[in-house]
């Protein structure tokens, strides 16, 4: 199941500071896989804020599956850089948070804790504690949680940019699959021209000061994305396609203005 994510006109500008976001426009159908890629104070992270209603626009509208980003908060799961996973809790009681504070009953509680753990490959670890995971696996965590509520749209924020680059390569992997499984939508945070090359179907990139849509990429490579694609000629074209991009993106925002 997933839904749709329509973004108009938006602004966001914060009490006492400079215009973070301008006049963005953009739609994320049913399924589709969009990164926002740009440089640092384009305002990825607040533009993914205002889609999961966390804080909220200062002009423009978002609706998510036709309604405010409010109100279908059932719909979405967010997905932090940091897992924040709960360190007095086990694997699977981190994974099953959300269902408790819900009022999902114990058994279909446990249901659903377990099957998460299976499709995340951590049935092994339930009764570890945070401290005893590494990096890689405490995302896996983090994603189980966000998926055990079954979301329409998945938002992520920059989810594996602290870890090493196999790990990263690996969870990217994990989440394809995951994302061909369920056919989500989702809406992806990264720095990484790589990254967002390899996951998505369209990047959208950001221009900074103020942030606002400079390109839209429609990525063609063939699904599905397995791991040798990223040796493939038409990865890395398209790789030097999209970082040219924002080369120019990065250039223009260093001029001084006249």
């Amino acid at each position: 199941m997933s839904a749709d994510i329509v973004i108009e006109h938006v602004s966001k500008q914060f009490r006492g500071g400079a215009l973070a976001l301008a006049d963005i426009s953009l739609q994320v159908g049913d399924g589709d896989f969009v990164s926002l890629l740009g440089p640092s104070g384009c305002g990825k992270s607040t533009l993914l804020k205002i889609v999961a209603g966390l804080t909220a626009p200062s002009a423009g509208t978002v609706a998510v599956d036709g309604i405010s980003p409010a109100n279908a908060r059932q719909l979405m799961s967010f997905i932090f850089q940091d897992p924040t996973l709960l360190p007095w809790r086990t694997v699977e009681e981190n994974v099953g948070l959300g269902l408790e504070l819900s009022g999902t009953a114990a058994g279909v509680r446990q249901a659903k804790v377990d099957e998460m753990l299976e499709l995340v490959g951590l049935s092994a670890a339930r009764q570890l504690y945070p401290r005893q995971l590494s990096g890689g696996m405490k995302m896996r965590v983090s994603i189980a949680r966000a998926l055990a509520s079954r979301p329409s749209i998945l938002l992520l924020d920059e989810p594996f940019a602290a870890l090493d680059e196999m790990t990263r390569d690996r969870l990217n992997d994990e989440l394809l699959r995951l994302y061909a499984e369920r056919q989500q939508t989702v809406l992806f945070v990264t720095h990484s021209v790589a990254e967002a090359v390899y996951l998505s179907r369209r990047i959208v990139i950001l221009a900074p000061h103020p942030g606002r849509v400079a390109h839209i990429v429609d990525n063609h490579l063939p699904w599905p994305r397995l791991a040798d694609l990223r040796l493939s000629a038409a990865f890395e074209t398209q790789v030097a396609c999209v970082s040219r991009l924002l080369r120019g993106v990065q250039a223009a925002a260093a001029e001084p203005s006249v």
